[in-house]
């Protein structure tokens, strides 16, 4: 009797062969179905046909549609902290233990994370509150090559535009933690700094963990942009940098607990209504 390659009668890729795969919105979309360019891409780039001035007011619903399902699904989050970080960080590096504790101590104090969803430090930080027993919360992002949803992700959600999913990070935390990253990790910092500093959100703690990595930085907005009247002097009291995660965490609380509403007991009673 002749044996038979599994492979050659099973229209289905093995986990060697597994085919290309992307997330575009809440469609998965593999081998052909695959294209280089995302939505933010198409939305963004105005070169080329003139298609994109019939197409970009439907766009609006779609964009719509990403607000309300944020929405929809975060509304009952409970109080939550958004983490940043590298998506390059490997399993068992440091810094990756660091965000696994970050989210286990999190998760302890009675928070959910909220991550990009992603791999490295993302996942460090949803494997910590995940396996302290707390809500693991993913935002993915439609991007050029693969990527899906990190597996200690509860509760996820993909979004095309970049713009949609941002407004979800700070919408539901109560304050930011960046651990060592790039573009993106810098990009949602510097934001969440503007946000604090211009006063679009209030008593929200920015932490940065990882002392030498974020130096350098510090010591060039301190002495670039402070020294030449670029930002106030008091703007780098903004942000806290440091190594130890309890003092971050001892942050958050300590600030959540100020910012609570007082007990309905402490409440006055209104005047009564004079007849």
């Amino acid at each position: 009797m002749s044996s038979v390659d599994p492979d050659r009668t099973d229209p289905r890729p093995g986990p060697s062969r597994r085919a290309p795969e992307r997330q575009r919105g809440r469609a998965t979309v593999r081998r052909s179905q695959v294209t280089t360019s995302t939505t933010d891409q198409r939305l963004l780039d105005t070169r080329g046909a003139s298609d994109w001035v019939h197409t970009d007011p439907w766009r609006v619903l779609r964009i719509q549609s990403e607000f309300v399902e944020g929405f929809g699904l975060l509304a009952e989050l409970p109080r939550a902290v958004s983490v940043f970080g590298s998506a390059r960080t490997p399993a068992g590096h440091p810094e990756y233990e660091m965000g696994r504790r970050l989210g286990g101590c999190l998760a302890d104090a009675g928070f959910a994370v909220i991550t990009g969803g992603g791999p490295g430090v993302m996942e460090a930080v949803n494997r910590g509150a995940m396996e302290a027993g707390g809500l693991s919360v993913g935002l993915g992002i439609e991007l050029p090559f693969e990527q899906r949803l990190n597996d200690y992700v509860d509760l996820g959600i993909n979004f095309r535009y970049f713009f949609a999913r941002k407004t979800m990070f700070v919408k539901y935390a109560q304050a930011f933690v960046i651990l060592p990253g790039g573009f993106g990790t810098l990009d949602e910092m510097f934001e969440a700094l503007t946000l604090v500093q211009t006063r679009k959100v209030t008593r929200f703690p920015v932490v940065l963990l990882g002392t030498e990595y974020w130096g350098g930085l510090i010591e060039w907005i301190r002495g670039t942009l402070g020294s030449t009247g670029k930002i106030n002097p008091g703007d780098l009291d903004l942000v806290t940098v440091t190594d130890d995660v309890d003092l971050a965490v001892r942050i958050i609380v300590e600030t959540a607990s100020d910012a609570a509403p007082p007990p309905l007991d402490d409440l006055a009673s209104p005047a009564p209504l004079e007849s």
